[in-house]
């Protein structure tokens, strides 16, 4: 998905699929260099905290970010989404820039969702499903760190159910010929949220790109409370 640019040329002996070290990670910004919208453009709710009480909060990563907020905002329970960038190193970062893979970022989306209507178990099924988690750096065609599969937890007891859902899929998907899951699981840092152009993308180009290179492997029933 990304665009070429001269960033490109940073990249000097780095493998696109290497992360970048932090001492070659771009500097980036103490603020963002564009406007984040303040709403969400389907539902008009607020893409920025604070959010409700009682409403929980997520980042996943699962390739390019377009698609994945589109299957987050089509389900039930989750009361907003927006798309941006998480994992990495860089303060601020543009497209541009983590599209060069020197942020160390990933793609990311921050959802928003209402637990007693969908579960985090439920939403990590379809966070496994939607995807191949088993590329490592990369997604379909897409190519690079900033498509790596991800969970960024916001507490204790979601990294345990993503740990466990990892694990219970990872599973399944060498019993079905893949090799298991390569998920990145860590502590939700710092959301930067994205070009206001890229917010809920393919609600303004329905026929915009998707890109996701989902196994058909089913989510082991059982395997996770609330998660059937």
């Amino acid at each position: 998905m990304c665009p070429a640019r001269s960033l490109g040329r940073m990249l000097f002996s780095r493998h696109k699929t290497d992360l970048v070290t932090p001492e070659r990670a771009l500097r980036g910004r103490d603020h963002y260099d564009y406007a984040v919208p303040a709403t969400h453009f389907l539902s008009g709710r607020t893409i920025t905290p604070p959010f409700p009480e009682g409403l929980q909060t997520v980042v996943f990563g699962s390739g390019c970010f377009w698609g994945t907020e589109e299957i987050f905002w089509q389900t039930e329970g989750v009361w907003t989404t927006a798309v941006g960038y998480a994992g990495g190193l860089t303060q601020h970062p543009s497209y541009e820039e983590v599209c060069s893979g020197m942020t160390g970022h990933t793609e990311a989306v921050l959802v928003v969702f209402d637990p007693a209507v969908s579960s985090f178990a439920q939403l990590l099924r379809l966070f496994f499903e939607t995807h191949d988690p088993t590329q490592g750096m990369r997604q379909g065609n897409d190519i690079g760190t900033q498509y790596r599969s991800a969970i960024y937890y916001t507490d204790e007891s979601q990294r345990e159910l993503a740990e466990a859902a990892k694990a219970a899929y990872s599973v399944k998907l060498e019993a079905a010929g893949y090799g298991p899951a390569t998920t990145e699981i860590a502590p939700a840092d710092e959301f930067f949220y994205a070009e206001g152009y890229h917010q809920q993308y393919l609600a303004k180009n329905p026929n915009g790109y998707r890109c996701h290179s989902s196994t058909g492997v089913a989510f082991p029933e059982g395997s996770l409370p609330s998660a059937d």
